[in-house]
C-alpha cells in the first residue's frame, strides 16, 4: 500500500502545482498552449522514442501486455458503439457521444508511465511503452473515425481521416522507437544524452499542463453523460484489462502495469481533438477532471488486487 501511495503522490503533487500555477503565476491560455504544443510534438516524443530505444524487449511479456490492453481497448470501443441508440434516446446528441466514446477508451500516459516508472524503475517504463505502442495508434484511429461521424457538421473523408492519423506525433514515435530497438541501430552518446534530457522534462511539464487543463466547475453534480463517462473507464476498462491479462497468464509486475495504464484518466489531448473536430469539448473536459480526481484512488486500489 505504501509503495503504490509513494509512486501516485509526485503524480498527483505535480498535476495539482499545475492547478495552482494557472489560477496564480501562469494565468494565460497561450502559456500553456505553449507548453502543450512542446510537450506534444517534441518532449513527449523524444521519451517514446528513447524509451522504446533502449527497451530490452526481450525480457516483457510484449504480446501479453499489449495483447491485454490492445484487446480492451477494442472491446470497450465495440461497447461504446453498441450503446450509441439507447444514448440517443437518452437525447446524448452526437458531440456529448464522442466526448464520451473519448472518454472510455483513451488514457493518459503522463500519469501511466510516471506511476509505471515511480513503482517498477525502467522495467516498467518499458512495459508502459509497449502499452503505448499497443493502444495509441488504435485509440487515435477510432478516435478520429468517431468524432469524424458523429461529432463534425461536415463529414470527413477517409483520406482526411488518414492524414490526421500520419500527422500524429506519438504513433511516429512508436514507429521510430520499435524499428531502431528491433534493426539495433546504434546511436551516438550525444543523443542519448540529450533525448534523456528531453525525456525526463516530458513527464513533469506534462502533468503540470494536465493540472492547467482540469475544469472544477460543476463537479459536484456532473452530468449522467460525464458520470458514464468515468464509469466506463475507471471501472469497466480495468475490468476488461485486468480480465484479458489473466487469461493472456501475466501476473505480478506485468499484470499490475495493465492494471495501472487501464485506469488511468483520459488524456488532454482528446480535449483538443474534440474542439477541432466539433465534439462537445467542455463535457469532455468535464470527463477529464473527474477521472482525474478519481483515479487517485482506482490504481491503489487496483494495483492492491494486482
Amino acid at each position: 500500500m505504501a509503495v503504490v501511495i509513494a509512486a501516485l503522490l509526485p503524480v498527483f503533487i505535480l498535476i495539482v502545482l499545475g492547478v495552482v500555477l494557472k489560477r496564480t503565476l501562469m494565468r494565460l491560455d497561450t502559456q500553456w498552449h505553449g507548453l502543450e504544443r512542446l510537450t506534444y510534438f517534441v518532449l513527449f516524443p523524444m521519451l517514446l522514442i528513447q524509451t522504446l530505444v533502449k527497451a530490452d524487449l526481450s525480457r516483457v511479456p510484449v504480446a501479453g501486455v499489449g495483447g491485454a490492453l490492445l484487446l480492451s481497448t477494442l472491446a470497450m470501443s465495440l461497447l461504446c458503439l453498441a450503446l450509441r441508440p439507447a444514448l440517443a434516446r437518452l437525447e446524448i446528441d452526437g458531440p456529448a457521444f464522442s466526448s464520451i466514446f473519448q472518454g472510455a477508451v483513451r488514457w493518459q500516459t503522463y500519469v501511466g508511465l510516471s506511476v509505471s516508472a515511480n513503482m517498477f524503475g525502467d522495467v516498467g517504463l518499458a512495459l508502459a511503452s509497449v502499452a503505448m505502442v499497443a493502444i495509441i495508434p488504435l485509440v487515435n484511429v477510432f478516435s478520429v473515425a468517431v468524432l469524424a461521424h458523429y461529432a463534425s457538421h461536415e463529414k470527413k473523408s477517409a483520406g482526411a481521416i488518414v492524414m490526421t492519423l500520419i500527422r500524429n506525433p506519438l504513433i511516429w514515435a512508436c514507429a521510430i522507437g520499435l524499428f531502431v530497438n528491433v534493426i539495433h541501430l546504434p546511436l551516438p552518446k550525444i543523443w542519448h544524452e540529450v533525448a534523456d534530457a528531453l525525456g525526463r522534462s516530458s513527464l513533469a511539464i506534462g502533468l503540470l499542463v494536465t493540472g492547467a487543463g482540469l475544469q472544477l466547475k460543476g463537479l459536484l453534480r456532473p452530468s449522467v453523460s460525464a458520470t458514464l463517462g468515468v464509469a466506463l473507464k475507471l471501472v469497466l476498462m480495468p475490468a476488461l484489462a485486468l480480465t484479458l491479462a489473466a487469461w493472456f497468464g501475466l501476473s505480478g509486475d506485468s499484470l499490475a502495469i495493465v492494471a495501472i495504464c487501464a485506469a488511468v484518466p483520459t488524456s488532454p489531448s482528446a480535449y483538443v481533438l474534440a474542439r477541432q473536430m466539433g465534439g462537445d469539448a467542455p463535457l469532455l473536459a468535464q470527463i477529464i477532471t473527474l477521472q482525474t480526481i478519481l483515479a487517485a484512488v482506482t490504481p491503489i486500489a487496483i494495483a492492491l488486487v494486482a
